[in-house]
């Protein structure tokens, strides 16, 4: 037998254990990572290609999951693990090199990786009607540097499975308005509830939510003429010209106190759903609802207040939307989470489209970090327990299997 033939049938029994493997580990529903991502194209020419790029994708994923915030991270992550990586994956010139994982993520088509997490994330995950679905951007600070300005990424969370279930990325946060539509065309939000702050109250924005079959829950600020200023003049008239002329609200009302962490907080929440008198009605598509929440927060005997209005084309109890609101600010966790436990900000990477898909990255190791409860510690801990021990990793990564 030539040796060509040779080094093709093992290069075809690799393939063949990397397909049985990566289904076993992240098969969920028969619809896999190896499905949603392996069919990306390669941006390398052919020429001195020397390592797959779905090799390259699993490795570095696998990498960020053990703990590794960089390309140099992920390629002693690699050298550590290269007999398990071998197992089951198609490696013909061992493993990649630092500057290997930088040029591929830097010309990995960006949009086309994060949609492709997108839809493997709505096909592991059931989100069912009602679920509140927080639209919000993060900027990664970390990837500012001289004539570069930070990346700003759009996130979706679902509050109940507590994932994203996608991304855009944008320039710079006033550009947000656009990103907002495209990152709501990839999402199924038939049935669940929008929220997004002020920056997306937007008409078209509240259009096309309604046109998907959601419901949406927008913040008001200044952006839309006098909005804001008309719904607050009319809680104010509600709330208290009612009282001096001795007469009773019509609002609908109610009322939460929570304490913990050495405060107390106290949010209480007005609803009308008279819009007879709003100019701007027939601008936003099914609005029914204009919200009124009061926060006030007490801290060392400190008090504070906070105002915030809303508009929805929900027509629920003031507790419900009292719910919704407390679950966009979910969103911040997840921020939090990639700040403290992933060194997001701190992160140097800023070659080409590097930062939007290392983010990538990041959002699938937290989504399966999520999912493994054996361990009930962090996700840093979590993260430094999969460097140590391989078992622990594949039970990670095995955890797809059981997402939905």
């Amino acid at each position: 037998m030539k040796k060509i033939e040779i080094i093709e049938r093992a290069r075809n029994v690799a393939l063949k254990k990397l397909r049985s493997k990566l289904y076993k580990i992240f098969g969920c529903r028969s619809i896999s990572v190896l499905e949603h991502f392996s069919g990306i194209v390669d941006p390398r020419s052919d020429q001195g290609k020397r390592h797959p790029l779905l090799s390259i994708i699993v490795i570095a994923l696998c990498g960020v999951i053990s703990g590794a915030d960089g390309w140099a991270q992920i390629e002693e992550f690699g050298k550590d693990k290269q007999s398990w990586l071998e197992s089951f994956l198609d490696l013909p010139c061992g493993i990649p090199v630092e500057d290997t994982y930088r040029r591929v993520f830097a010309i990995l088509d960006a949009k086309e990786f994060q949609k492709r997490f997108s839809k493997w994330i709505q096909a592991t995950i059931y989100v069912k009607s009602g679920t509140v679905i927080a639209i919000d951007g993060k900027s990664m600070r970390g990837c500012k540097g001289e004539g570069v300005t930070p990346k700003h990424i759009v996130n979706a969370w679902s509050s109940a499975s507590r994932v994203t279930l996608g991304q855009c990325t944008v320039s710079e946060k006033s550009n947000e308005i656009t990103a907002i539509p495209e990152l709501l065309k990839q999402l199924c939000i038939s049935g669940c509830i929008v929220t997004i702050d002020a920056m997306g109250c937007q008409t078209k924005i509240a259009s096309l939510i309604r046109d998907q079959g959601g419901n949406y829950l927008l913040a008001l600020k200044g952006n839309q003429g006098t909005l804001e200023k008309d719904v607050d003049l009319y809680f104010q008239g509600e709330l208290f010209g009612g009282k001096l002329k001795g007469e009773q609200t019509k609002l609908k009302t109610a009322e939460t106190v929570e304490k913990s962490h050495g405060r107390i907080e106290t949010r209480k929440c007005w609803v009308s759903t008279d819009i007879e008198w709003l100019d701007q009605k027939e601008n936003w598509k099914d609005i029914k609802s204009l919200i009124r929440i009061e926060s006030e927060r007490i801290v060392q005997g400190k008090s504070s207040i906070e105002v915030r209005y809303y508009i929805s084309s929900l027509d629920t109890t003031p507790h419900e939307f009292l719910e919704a609101v407390r679950a966009h600010w979910g969103v911040e966790s997840m921020h939090w989470v990639l700040d403290v436990a992933f060194s997001e900000d701190a992160c140097r990477i800023r070659k080409g489209n590097g930062p939007e898909n290392f983010n990538v990255l990041r959002h699938i190791a937290l989504h399966l970090l999520n999912k493994e409860t054996s361990c009930k510690r962090g996700i840093k801990i979590k993260r430094f327990k999969a460097a140590c021990n391989v078992e622990y990793l594949e039970k990670i990564l095995i955890q797809a299997e059981d997402a939905a």
